[in-house]
């Protein structure tokens, strides 16, 4: 599918892989809205790769709205990636009996608000949008890329909303790639393994952790970088042929229990 001269939305684009992947968009000719919350690091890469940024909370339907009449602008909407996401780390049940010290319900939800809701409503909204463009060569309209994460298949202790959410995520990929496929638009999910993105911070200690955990990579040996994901991400919105899939970029890994 051709992205050159269309216009694409990146949601959690202010920072790793959807920073990442706006820059690679933008070099492939798509008109990118950076959609995050984090106004001084979106809008300074807006400007970078000559697109838009627009504050979208993935939580507030309004936003999303706003985001994709702001590509529409820009030109016809084509590509939709969902990055933004939040972890969580709390165990199912706290250590002394009490209904107190088990997980926090609200954290849980908010997880999946974010997680999995939001990304649901960004391709529903998205979709619609595209389902209105002229068919291409292929008859298609669009394309849509999901970020989930090995955690939706290996999650580890304390895992338990991050790995839902992001279960979901893979749990949504066919059925709404078979709803989309009537209006010539393709839908696929990649889970991401360990990738060095600003979660880790930065330093000697940071450096020597994301040393440690990259131990645990089947190979190569390290933490995945923002960029492998979004040559990924790339692939499957310009790959005509990709639908309906579930790509685990992780360099081998399967998560131990924790």
């Amino acid at each position: 599918m051709e992205i050159r001269g269309a216009s694409a939305i990146v949601t959690g684009g202010a920072s790793g892989i959807g920073a990442a992947t706006a820059r690679r968009l933008a070099k492939r000719g798509a008109k990118v809205v950076v959609a995050d919350l984090n106004a001084d690091a979106g809008q300074q890469l807006a400007q970078e790769i000559d697109g838009v940024f627009v504050p979208v909370d993935v939580t507030d339907t309004a936003q999303i709205e706003a985001a994709v009449n702001a590509a529409i602008e820009l030109a016809p909407l084509k590509a939709l990636v969902n990055s933004a996401g939040i972890g969580s780390a709390q165990r199912t049940i706290g250590r002394d009996g009490e209904f107190a010290s088990a997980h926090n319900i609200d954290v849980y939800k908010k997880v999946i608000a974010i997680n999995l809701i939001g990304t649901f409503d960004a391709v529903r909204l998205a979709a619609t949008a595209m389902s209105r463009n002229d068919p291409g060569e292929d008859k298609d309209r669009g394309a849509i890329v999901n970020l989930a994460s090995v955690a939706a298949f290996d999650g580890q202790i304390g895992q338990a909303a991050y790995s839902s959410s992001k279960g979901g995520v893979v749990g949504m990929t066919l059925p709404v790639a078979r709803d989309l496929s009537a209006a010539g638009i393709r839908l696929n999910t990649i889970a991401p393994g360990l990738i060095d993105t600003p979660i880790y911070g930065s330093g000697p200690e940071s450096d020597a952790f994301k040393a440690k955990l990259g131990e645990s990579v089947l190979f190569p040996k390290r933490l995945g970088v923002p960029d492998e994901l979004a040559s990924m991400v790339e692939e499957l919105l310009t790959n005509s042929y990709m639908n309906a899939e579930v790509v685990r970029v992780d360099g081998g890994i399967r998560m131990p229990p924790k």
